[in-house]
This record gives structure tokens, C-alpha cells and sequence, in this order.
């Protein structure tokens, strides 16, 4: 299955802003992509439309992580995949160069909770995304039970458009 996530120079630049600001005393900022989708043969087009921060008070104090977000964080975004019949992508980032990946933490973590968004929004896919500075990595839930495959390439739509394959 060939996986494409697009999503506009602008948006890019508000995710990495929030994601680069301070906390209190979580040691990196999450949040989540709405999307919209487009499916052919085996393509998949993922379409990012908006996004949302986690809010200060639902991160919990966790040393054995970067950031620990609350129930109330993620029932807030489950909440928003099903009002809005979208798609939902959690996105942190790592930063530096180059295509980044997944540490065991997001993959223990992502296995936790991203599946939980298909019983509310059962039409779309769910995954979770990582950054760097120039890049992303992701993955897709196409079901709780279904394959997790990768994204194939990820598209930042500008002047210039920026392209890279990530799987």
C-alpha cells in the first residue's frame, strides 16, 4: 500500500512552533493532526486540514518519558475524530536532520492508544507522526486489528514543495 501524507507549508510551520514551546515540566510538547482522505487501488492520500495541542493541563508528570498526556487529552481528540468524522495523526517531534523514527516509548505508547480511535471513527485511519527539523516518519492504523503500515512519503505543499519518502 502506497501511503501519502500531504499537509501545507503553513500548517507544518504552526505544528513545529507549538511543538517547540516550553513546558512546565514535560520534557517535549504533543499534538494531533486532523486529516481528510482520499483511497484508490491501493494508494491512500492523507490530507492534513487542522491542528490541535495537547493543553497544558492535560500533560501528567511522568520522568520515564518526554511527555505523558492524560485520558482527558486523548478523549478530547477521540471526541474530535468522531464530531469531524476525521482522521487523527499524533504528532511530537525529535528533532534534528533527516528522516527521524519512532522510539520503543511512541511505539509502546502508540499501540496503546491509537487504536482506540477506530471504535469512534471507524471510516477513517489513525497514526501517529514524528518530526524533525526537515522531516517525518508515520505510521497508520487501518483498523484495531488491521495492518499498521508506514508512510510511504510525506509531501510539505509550499513554495518550494517539499517531498521525501520516509518507508
Amino acid at each position: 500500500m502506497n501511503i501519502h501524507f500531504k499537509i501545507t507549508k503553513a500548517l507544518l510551520a504552526v505544528v513545529r512552533a507549538d511543538l517547540c514551546r516550553p513546558h512546565a515540566f514535560a520534557h517535549e510538547r504533543v499534538g494531533f493532526i486532523a486529516a481528510g482522505l482520499a483511497a484508490a487501488h491501493d494508494d491512500l492520500l492523507i490530507l492534513a486540514r487542522e491542528y490541535r495541542p495537547v493543553r497544558d493541563e492535560e500533560y501528567l508528570q511522568d520522568p520515564s518519558v518526554g511527555a505523558m498526556m492524560s485520558a482527558d487529552a486523548i478523549r478530547r481528540a477521540r471526541q474530535w475524530a468522531m464530531n469531524d468524522r476525521a482522521a487523527i495523526f499524533h504528532v511530537h517531534t525529535h528533532g534534528g536532520h533527516g528522516v527521524p523514527g519512532f522510539s520503543s516509548i511512541d511505539n509502546r505508547e502508540n499501540a496503546k492508544f491509537i487504536p482506540n480511535f477506530t471504535s469512534v471513527a471507524p471510516q477513517a485511519v489513525h497514526g501517529a507522526i514524528v518530526l524533525s527539523d526537515t522531516a517525518a516518519f508515520g505510521q497508520v492504523w487501518l483498523g484495531r486489528d488491521a495492518p499498521q503500515p508506514f508512510v510511504t512519503r510525506f509531501t510539505e505543499v509550499g513554495i518550494p514543495v517539499h517531498t521525501w519518502r520516509a518507508a
